[in-house]
């Protein structure tokens, strides 16, 4: 079933990736300037990981290539909720908006987990 190019836009999983990047930029904007080089640049980068991963793993040959940028992609999006506690506790972030984007990172690694399953039992 070796598929070798997906249309990434098509995923629901990027969509929401891509919306949450979008969420994370937004949100970093009102950080402190001495943050700018340090958790503003972490944020947006682990962030823009996510749908940039899935996006490249679909331009790869193969599901395992695909399951293996799976696999980064919900690594980035782990290290993601961790800053967006570590934002929230610092007092970069309003807690109800943190707590918003903190769900929605858990729910975009729960659905890569779910995909990467998905190309395991049908590999």
């Amino acid at each position: 079933m070796g598929q070798t190019s997906r249309d990434y836009a098509k995923l629901q999983v990027w969509q929401k990736a891509h919306v949450l990047t979008l969420r994370i930029y937004e949100a970093t904007r009102r950080f402190p300037a001495d943050e700018r080089f340090g958790l503003t640049s972490q944020m947006r980068r682990s962030a823009a990981s996510v749908p940039a991963n899935i996006a490249e793993g679909c331009g790869r040959g193969g599901e395992s290539e695909l399951a293996r940028y799976l696999q980064i992609a919900q690594g980035s999006g782990s290290e993601l909720s961790y800053h967006l506690l570590l934002a929230r506790d610092l007092g970069f972030m309003k807690e109800e908006i943190a707590n918003e984007l903190i769900r929605l990172s858990r729910e975009v690694t729960r659905m890569l987990q779910s995909y990467r399953s998905k190309l395991r039992a049908n590999g």
